[in-house]
């Protein structure tokens, strides 16, 4: 099984020059709790909940001032489509990530999905899924 047979295919990008209240929006929208960053349709970070909560509100700056692309920091991360699914939690369990964007690379680099725990749980063994789970909520 590939990452494209289980990843969500509604993966939207925000913007980079998008504000962080607008993105919260788009979250709440889509029931999501990340979504990729990106920057003239090149992926260039993940934008997380939590991101907006601790290193925005928390920190005492305003939401509707700071953008998307202010918090695209660090390595990205990412699957290729065509990724055996066993690579795939290898990978996430490795770098301690619950949600990961899939490019299709063959496609010229182009943003096709997302996988996240719950496609995880719906496509992998029960096994598989422990091991997941123990491995991304262990702190390092």
């Amino acid at each position: 099984m590939k990452a494209r047979d289980i990843m969500h295919h509604t993966a939207e990008c925000v913007p980079a020059d998008e504000t962080l209240d607008r993105a919260a929006q788009m979250m709440r929208n889509m029931d999501v709790g990340a979504l990729p960053i990106c920057n003239n349709d090149r992926l260039i970070g993940m934008l997380t909940d939590r991101d907006i909560v601790i290193r925005c509100v928390a920190e005492g700056h305003d939401p509707s001032r700071v953008r998307a692309g202010d918090l695209a920091q660090g390595s990205l991360m990412w699957v290729d489509a065509d990724m055996d699914v066993t690579e795939v939690l290898a990978m996430m369990e490795q770098n301690q990530i619950k949600r990961v964007p899939v490019i299709d690379v063959a496609a010229g680099k182009r943003l096709v999905g997302m996988i996240c725990e719950s496609d995880l749980a719906k496509n992998v063994s029960d096994q598989q899924l422990a091991e997941f789970v123990a491995a991304v909520s262990t702190p390092h």
